[in-house]
Formats: C-alpha cells, structure tokens, sequence
C-alpha cells in the first residue's frame, strides 16, 4: 500500500519542500509509460537527498524544493518541460530514462543557461558527439557497458554466434557498434541482427526479432532492449525456450527492470550495472551501505541504480554550489568538472574534457529464483561476477576526439 501510495503521489503532484527562501530543482523523469518504474526510482532518491539536505541547512541557508515533470519519456515533452521549469526559476535540471530525451532535454537547458544532470542515459552521444558544456553524465555510457561485458563475453563466450536485438534509438544503435567493436563481432553475415522500432514496440515486433534469433542458431542473444519492453522480450524468449538454447545478455539493466521481468525469468541473464544495493556490503562502500539502510527503512525495497544515480546528483549539485560559493551556471561548471567525489560506490571523476562520470563497472548475473526470494524483500536478483575500473572501462581522450571530428563536432564542449 506505501508503495502505491507513494507512486501516486509522485505521479499526480509535484514534489516541493517549501520554504520561504528556496533553491529550485527541476526532475525531469517518467512518471508514466514504459520506462516509469526507472523514473519513480529516480524521484525517491532525488526526494530522499533533498530532505537530507535540507534537514541538515540546505545549501548556505537555503532550503532545496523539488519541482518535478512527467517526460512519458518522451523527447518533445521533455523539451516542453525544461522550458516549464526553467520559467519556474530551477538552478538546475536533471533525469532522463531515454538518452533520446536526455539529449534533447539537455539542449534546451543549454538555451536556458542551465546545468542538466543525465541519470539514465547510457547512449555514447550523451556526453560523446552530442555532448556540450551543460551536460553531466552522473551514471555510465554504452562504451563502458560493452568494455565490461567484452572482458566476461571473451573469457567465457569467445568465438560464439552472437545474435542481436537492438532498440532503433540512439542507446540500441550506440550500444550494439560498441559491443560489436569490444567482442570482434563486426561480421553482421556471421553475427546478425534484428533491429525493433522504438518507442513503444508492438509485441509482434519484439517476437518476430526472436524467432530471427532462433533460426539463426545464435549461441548468444544479446537483449538491446530497456524498461518494460526488456521484460516483455525475456518474457517471449522464455516461453520459446531461447534460455535453454542461448546464453542471453541484456546490457543494462536496473532492479526496476528487474522487477518487472521477475525472478524466473532472470536466472542466468548476464549484463551490467553501474551499482546495485548489493555493491557497498560487499566492497565495504560505507556511504552507500548507510543509504541503502536509509532508503530500505523509508520504502521498504531496495534502492535500484536509478536511485543512487539521482540521490548522488542532488548531492553533487549541493557540493559543487558549495565550492563554487555560487548559483551561476558557469562557475558550477567549474567547479564540477575534473571533480573527484565519493557517493554510494568507489570514487568517481568527473571528467573535464566531456563530462562523464568516470566510475566502475559491474557484470551481473541474475540469481535462481529461490535466492531472490529468500530475501526480505524479494529483491536479491543479481549476483556480481566482475568489477571493472572506470579508467578501464571509458573511453580515452583520443577515442572522445576521434568520435567529434567523425561528427564534425568541435573537440572541445561548447
């Protein structure tokens, strides 16, 4: 009941922590549609930062208020939003569960002189050819997911018949050239792929794309698929008996997603997070260990990446105020960039010259049904089998720059 409660109100109110003199946030996130489940995670952490804050001081005396507006992940509506919320007098802007509306989103902040933090967005334009000096990529990018998954795929799957099912939107097209380019799968004759319309699949698409993948005896599946419409693919795999046929990677996933595909339909799944709750217990990370408390006590789940990614931005925008001793844009942006801090894992970089979050990497693999109902929340779904460094994981400077003259960009943000 909590949990419904709760993500009624987030969908139906905007969320404001009032105070007489305030510094505005605006949470640009899914509320509804088939990325909501990552968007209400991203609203709870961001909600659980603020009233910390706040009930700590707020930022030099002033209280946080958090604004909020529904994206339906939807890049026109977010463009609307920003637009909304900068007229409401934000300092900053932050969300995204598309990289579609990440980027689109974080151009219109541009235009209003403001900061946009992406949560989830892990298409590598985000802060690669479509990159510019307001964008702030707090969570990882597909480059990186596909260097953790290449260090697993050829220990354990090297030489296999890779099949791939990829979202037509920037993160599936970003995400299958990088895997591709990690696991020396650039053959398309040898390692084929099926390409489904994005937003909002039919399940027909996704099926007809599976049987693809079953005719052509793959020995891997990789799952480029996100939110509802990853379960909804597992869900059609299973019942066709692809499981038992194939090794299926999906390269990113959340407990959100987790939750909507279950349990059973987990087991075995390889891909990436660049946290899970279990991470702090078991590298000792007491930052995250004491948010994951706080949150599980508040909500009773677990905190899910989107979470932590929003919870650590709301955070990052408060200490970068601090060291700027500043609310203007320009002086934030120094203060941020080439910035080391530690959230809820090990420590991250904010890297200057593009800024992305430079940060480890986890491989994961989804647990027996009974392990994950075993715990108190049913909730114990990922088994971490692999954690990559950051500077491993992201790409150098010379492949950043290779990437904007290819786009005729300039090599330096601007």
């Amino acid at each position: 009941m909590l949990k419904n409660w709760f993500a009624f109100l987030l969908v139906c109110l905007p969320l404001q922590v009032l105070a007489a003199d305030t510094i505005k946030l605006g949470l640009n996130y899914p509320s509804t549609g088939r990325y909501k489940e990552q968007g209400i995670a991203q609203a709870r952490g961001a909600l659980m930062a603020v009233e910390q804050i706040n009930a700590a001081g707020g930022i030099n005396g002033k209280k946080l208020e958090l604004l909020t507006a529904n994206t339906a992940s939807k890049p026109d509506k977010a463009v609307e939003n920003v637009k909304k919320l900068a007229g409401q007098g934000v300092s900053m802007l932050f969300g995204g569960s598309s990289s579609a509306v990440a980027i689109a989103a974080g151009k219109e902040a541009k235009k209003h002189d403001l900061l946009y933090f992406g949560t989830l967005t892990y298409a590598n334009a985000t802060t690669g050819k479509e990159g510019h000096t307001h964008m702030f990529r707090e969570t990882y990018n597909a480059w990186m997911t596909a260097k953790a998954l290449a260090f697993y795929l050829n220990q354990d799957l090297q030489g296999k018949k890779i099949f791939y099912i990829t979202a037509d939107y920037s993160w599936g097209h970003s995400t299958e050239a990088s895997l591709r380019n990690f696991t020396n799968t650039q053959d398309e004759v040898m390692h084929p792929n099926a390409v489904v319309k994005f937003p909002r699949p039919r399940q027909a698409d996704l099926e007809a794309a599976l049987i693809k993948a079953r005719d052509a005896e793959a020995d891997v599946l990789m799952l480029i698929q996100f939110g509802d419409d990853m379960a909804t693919a597992l869900e059609i795999a299973y019942k066709m008996g692809l499981r038992d046929k194939m090794q299926i990677v999906v390269p990113n996933l959340t407990l959100g997603m987790a939750k909507s595909a279950g349990a059973g339909l987990l087991e075995g799944i390889v891909s990436t997070v660049p946290w899970c709750w279990r991470v702090p217990s078991m590298y000792g990370f007491e930052k995250g260990k004491k948010f994951v408390e706080d949150f599980s006590d508040r909500f009773q789940m677990y905190p899910s990446t989107s979470a932590a990614t929003a919870y650590t931005i709301v955070y990052q925008f408060k200490e970068a105020v601090e060291r700027a001793g500043s609310l203007k844009t320009s002086r934030l942006i120094t203060a941020l960039e080439g910035h080391t801090y530690t959230s809820v894992k090990d420590p991250q970089t904010w890297r200057k010259f593009d800024h992305q979050s430079v940060q480890s990497v986890y491989v994961v693999k989804g647990k027996k049904r009974a392990e994950v109902l075993a715990d108190k929340f049913n909730e114990d779904y990922f088994e971490v089998v692999l954690s990559i460094p950051g500077n491993t994981a992201a790409r150098t400077y010379e492949q950043w720059v290779a990437v904007r003259e290819r786009a005729g960009k300039p090599t330096k943000l601007q």
